[in-house]
């Protein structure tokens, strides 16, 4: 470090310490004079003067100017400050603050305050409050001034109103398509509060003509929760798309019934539902291996959601705890089947896994299915299950003394009428 060029330079090492802003405590305020003002500085006679007033009141400091900082106490406002440096013997304040003029301006550094304490050989770097630095202004001190100047500030304050008006315009203007939609799809939302942009509204949707049969039929798609399907399919298997219910991704999980079959172990009664395994034979009696490995696929998918079941249901679980379900289809069977804060299904999604067992019941069986076997392994009753069949377009047959479950097409479901008596 060195001194100023008239007195002999010293030179030293020196330790700095850098501050960081803290709540409790004001940083360190800096101004400064454009016009290059020096409160402090007096003419010689007004100095003789006021040295000889010091001496007879010599604690009198009537000579420094006195410093005042504002904050706005407004919510939201209270980095606001206002510094006013009034010299003593004049009417003139030299205002500055850290929000308007030249403050407002973009900021492109950073300013700290540095104090050496020659002594402990100590640079101490402080940051400056608000990381501004104050132009002060003069200020004619009168009432008239006063009020002008307040006007002025409210005036070049806008209110929330306004600054919202003017980012609408300029994003009209130069934002992105984006930025656009965004600010039209606000504007929406307050036409909507506006009760005269109400009342138009009302009028408009009394003019326009409600298809009724085309709103009961949609109301009853999704009172049924059915599982993705193609109303206008000429044959079953198409109906119900196995794809769709089915993923891609899902298949190469679903091996273990046909690697089972592929080594000659024995599927366990305990480990597979009922309806699996009294259909293992069906497998056996396949030639070709693509529809063996595909229907076994659609065994172990019936499996998972059936364990799924149980293990979502409390009064169940201990029957599927030891089953384990690949995570990539446990975590889709939670996200379709389950809520995500209670991971527990309710009413309609107990209803749509059940739908969605039954559609690869009605896949393995050909589209002509006894219910009696997934009923036991869904723990009701075949009569229980026909509500659920109808609502997938199913029609029930008997022959001889077993009732069968069948798929006619095009698809035809209940009509809403119906489904509101059986929810009576």
């Amino acid at each position: 470090m060195s001194q100023n060029p008239g007195a002999k330079k010293e030179n030293f090492k020196v330790k700095i310490q850098l501050f960081q802003d803290q709540p409790n405590k004001i940083p360190p305020l800096v101004a400064y004079f454009p016009s290059g003002y020096n409160p402090c500085k007096t003419d010689p006679q007004t100095r003789q003067e006021e040295e000889e007033e010091e001496e007879e009141r010599p604690n009198n400091k009537s000579d420094q100017p006195r410093v005042k900082v504002y904050r706005n106490m407004a919510q939201r406002k209270t980095n606001r400050l206002q510094v006013v440096v009034s010299p003593s013997g004049s009417n003139v304040d030299f205002v500055g603050s850290n929000y308007s003029g030249e403050a407002a301006a973009a900021q492109v550094c950073r300013y700290s305050l540095g104090v050496l304490d020659r002594e402990t050989r100590t640079l101490k770097i402080i940051p400056v409050a608000s990381n501004k630095i104050f132009r002060l202004e003069p200020r004619v001190r009168s009432s008239e001034t006063a009020n002008k100047d307040v006007s002025n500030s409210v005036k070049s304050e806008l209110t929330t109103e306004d600054k919202e008006d003017k980012m609408g315009e300029l994003t009209a203007l130069y934002g992105t398509k984006k930025d656009r939609k965004k600010r039209k799809d606000l504007n929406n939302l307050r036409k909507e509060v506006d009760p005269e942009s109400q009342k138009s509204l009302d009028k408009k949707i009394e003019q326009v003509a409600f298809n009724k049969e085309a709103l009961g039929n949609t109301s009853a798609l999704i009172a049924r929760n059915i599982p993705p399907h193609d109303s206008s399919a000429t044959t079953p298997i198409e109906a119900y798309p196995l794809d769709k219910i089915i993923l891609k991704g899902d298949w190469e999980f679903l091996g273990d019934i046909y690697g089972l079959l592929e080594v000659g172990a024995e599927v366990a009664s305990n480990a597979y539902p009922t309806f699996v395994c009294n259909r293992i034979n069906k497998l056996e009696g396949i030639q070709d291996e693509t529809e063996k490995r595909k229907l076994s696929c659609v065994f172990s998918f019936i499996t998972h959601l059936v364990k799924f079941n149980d293990q979502v249901s409390m009064d169940r679980f201990a029957s599927a705890k030891g089953h384990k379900i690949p995570s990539i289809i446990r975590q889709r069977f939670f996200t379709m089947f389950t809520d995500p804060g209670l991971r527990r299904p309710s009413p309609d999604q107990i209803n749509l896994l059940i739908s969605y067992i039954l559609v690869l019941t009605l896949h393995a069986d050909g589209f002509r299915t006894d219910p009696s076997d997934i009923a036991k392994d869904l723990r009701m009753s075949s009569i229980g299950l026909r509500p659920h069949f109808e609502n997938l377009g199913c029609k029930l047959v008997r022959d001889s003394n077993s009732i069968f479950t069948t798929l006619p097409v095009p698809l035809k479901f209940p009509s809403e009428n119906l489904l509101r008596k059986r929810r009576r």
